[in-house]
């Protein structure tokens, strides 16, 4: 007996994938796209600092990229090209202490730092009172800030421009306000050689408007007035924390538009950094030419090209010395044959 089609069955529709755009429409320029993974077995605290290193790189990231053993740095290289990927972030682990590099595809340089200390997303939120993490906060890229990098040295310039193309460039004239939410820090310490690298989220506050009255125009929620025989005891009443914080002028900007609906832009507005994470002390201990190979431009620790080129014309000088030697030895011995 033949079967009746059912007629209810909803026909399959492909589902519409938004691809990321590869030039910023604005200033034409090339928008950098990254990869984060790992070389070698990590334990779990790196895995997760990882997935933090992901996060902050986003949008333009791969935030699920999966590794596999058997994958080695020419098969991400190969992925790399048509997916538009610029730069390698490669956290690595030794017996000493935990690496970062960060590699321009696909020639290279390549910036090898040394992890002293690190701390992930997830313990700098629980060591604060009110962590802060809104939704549309990973939509757009960071900013970067770069401080005490102006010393001269070389592999210091490297350092300053490989992590400028890193991230997208902006324009002063066009950009948003609201785009800009997150802001990486990376600080040199001339005296240590240390990297601080940190990140933080960009929130602005109204100058003096109580933290009342905010949280009120911010959630859209009637109060409870029960307790309150005015409405001047609420905005005036201390409540929860402090009701209005210091604003410090250095940290005061005014606007040129409006930001949401507390920020206007006739009034100031208060710039307020809280940290998200991770946070790491880095050490630059080598730069090299090529994608993770190649001659070594800077070495902490000596330049290892020089001293194996020392090595090696030593060598040749004692062989070249004992060849003399030997040939000395050899026509002595002719001679006084001749004489016998």
């Amino acid at each position: 007996m033949a079967r009746f089609r059912n007629k209810q069955r909803k026909p399959f529709v492909k589902p519409i994938i938004k691809k990321q755009p590869t030039v910023d429409h604005i200033t034409g320029d090339k928008i950098p796209k990254t990869f984060v993974f790992s070389r070698g077995k990590l334990p779990g605290r790196l895995r997760q600092l990882q997935m933090d290193l992901r996060k902050l790189m986003l949008p333009f990231t791969a935030l699920k990229l999966k590794e596999k053993k058997r994958n080695n740095l020419k098969d991400f290289l190969n992925v790399a090209g048509p997916m538009g990927v610029t730069h390698f972030l490669i956290l690595s682990k030794t017996e000493s202490a935990p690496y970062l590099r960060v590699a321009r595809t696909p020639q290279g340089p390549t910036l090898t730092f040394k992890i002293h200390e690190y701390s992930l997303a997830a313990d700098i939120a629980q060591s604060q009172l009110r962590p802060r993490c809104p939704k549309d906060l990973f939509l757009n890229s960071p900013l970067i800030v770069l401080s005490g990098f102006g010393t001269g040295e070389q592999q210091l310039k490297l350092t300053t421009i490989m992590f400028q193309n890193i991230f997208p460039a902006i324009d002063v004239n066009t950009v948003k306000l609201s785009s800009c939410q997150r802001i990486v820090l990376l600080n040199y310490n001339k005296e240590t050689k240390l990297i601080d690298f940190r990140h933080y989220s960009i929130r602005l506050q109204p100058v003096g408007v109580s933290r009342r009255i905010r949280k009120f125009v911010q959630n859209h929620q009637v109060p409870d007035l029960r307790n309150l025989q005015d409405v001047s005891d609420f905005v005036t009443k201390a409540g929860y924390g402090s009701e209005s914080e210091a604003d410090d002028e250095a940290a005061t900007v005014n606007l040129a538009t409006d930001l949401g609906r507390i920020n206007q832009a006739s009034a100031k507005s208060a710039i307020k950094l809280q940290e998200i994470g991770p946070r790491m002390i880095l050490q630059l201990v080598k730069v090299e030419e090529g994608l993770c190979s190649g001659g070594v431009i800077f070495s902490e620790y000596g330049n290892s090209g020089s001293n194996k080129n020392q090595k090696t014309e030593e060598v040749e000088k004692d062989r070249q010395g004992s060849e003399e030697e030997e040939e000395d030895g050899e026509d002595l011995e002719d001679e006084e044959d001749r004489e016998d």
